[in-house]
């Protein structure tokens, strides 16, 4: 399967590992290693995960409090948002186009 991000998926994904290696060098590394876990898991089991709306699933990722929340567009994993699973809930909705 194909990964896309949105921009701002990307940009949150950024400024996650930013702030992770700023708190402690290599936890930012850390944190890309948990993420990149979870998009594994996303692609080989794309259906598997919770639906928070018609069309968008949430995947844990490991050790960090942040969940990737993605759609299936045919055979592309469409990543709408890295959210922190503390902050402001469903404020990626209107992202959705």
């Amino acid at each position: 399967m194909k990964i896309e991000f949105l921009e701002a998926a990307q940009a949150e994904l950024d400024e996650a590992f930013n702030w992770y290696e700023a708190q402690q060098v290599n936890l930012g590394v850390q944190f890309l290693t948990e993420f990149d876990a979870a998009i594994r898991r996303i692609c080989a089991y794309p259906k598997s995960y919770a639906l928070l709306t018609e069309d968008i699933r949430r995947c844990l990722i490991k050790r960090f409090p942040y969940g990737v929340l993605y759609g299936i567009d045919a055979d592309t994993i469409v990543i709408v948002a890295v959210a922190h699973l503390h902050r402001k809930p469903n404020y990626w909705i209107g992202r959705l186009g």
